[in-house]
């Protein structure tokens, strides 16, 4: 997809509910690009990155890997729409006053303490190399970036403040890991009310198990938290519509 020359198309036009589990989404029936926003979480070096935070813990990026290119053309998409896209990042004050004790020890009991000296400059700090956004997933000068130093974007953040101001109803979810920053965020949005479609080949996380866990759990009770789809089966009419 071609995030610069695409045209715009009306958001009316996409039958979203057809590709949706366990539920049509979204619940209104309808959403538009002035109230839909996609929410990118944390395609960040530290957790992206063979050289960064997640990779010194031991963990494998092989699945967090394959999120890479599916996120990076919903967020083309996403642009070429006009939906409002935010950005949010994980990552402490130089300092670590923000570091809560159990966060600091549990990191550190892992072998990858935050704040220590790693390839891409202190594990998960602010304004370190690890911190900074994957190339392809860089925001666009001037749009809304959230820094947060927990799991959820909503804690601790402005974040549901920017989206109230923009009139924004329905999240489309991405990122990285699935099952905790993706799924944090995911339970903060559903309980402040936002209608959130996650958007699964564009998480990724440590293994494939653990995605598929946060999918089942999703399926419970008609749908308890959010609804889940694959981003080409959502785009499909704006694709189609845009090819060649």
């Amino acid at each position: 997809m071609n995030s610069v020359s695409a045209p715009k198309i009306p958001l009316d036009a996409f039958d979203s509910s057809r590709c949706s589990v366990p539920y049509p989404w979204p619940v209104a029936g309808r959403w538009r690009a002035d109230d839909t926003a996609l929410l990118a979480i944390d395609m960040q070096k530290d957790f992206l990155d063979p050289r960064g935070y997640f990779a010194s813990l031991g963990e494998s990026l092989e699945h967090t890997r394959r999120s890479v290119a599916p996120a990076r053309d919903a967020l083309a998409a996403a642009r070429a729409l006009g939906l409002t896209v935010v950005h949010t990042r994980e990552g402490h004050r130089r300092d670590l006053s923000d570091l809560n004790d159990c966060k600091r020890l549990r990191a550190a009991r892992a072998g990858a303490a935050i704040g220590s000296p790693g390839p891409l400059g202190r594990l998960l700090v602010r304004d370190e190399e690890g911190w900074d956004f994957i190339d392809e997933m860089r925001p666009l000068d001037g749009r809304p970036v959230v820094d947060k130093c927990g799991n959820g974007a909503f804690y601790a953040t402005d974040l549901e403040q920017i989206l109230r101001s923009r009139g924004i109803r329905h999240l489309l979810l991405l990122g990285v890991t699935t099952d905790v920053c993706v799924s944090s965020t995911m339970r903060e949005a559903n309980d402040r009310g936002f209608d959130c479609l996650l958007l699964e080949d564009c998480c990724g996380v440590a293994r494939p198990d653990l995605h598929q866990g946060v999918l089942n759990s999703l399926e419970r009770e008609g749908g308890i938290f959010v609804a889940y789809a694959d981003r080409r089966a959502l785009f499909e009419q704006y694709l189609s519509a845009t090819a060649g």
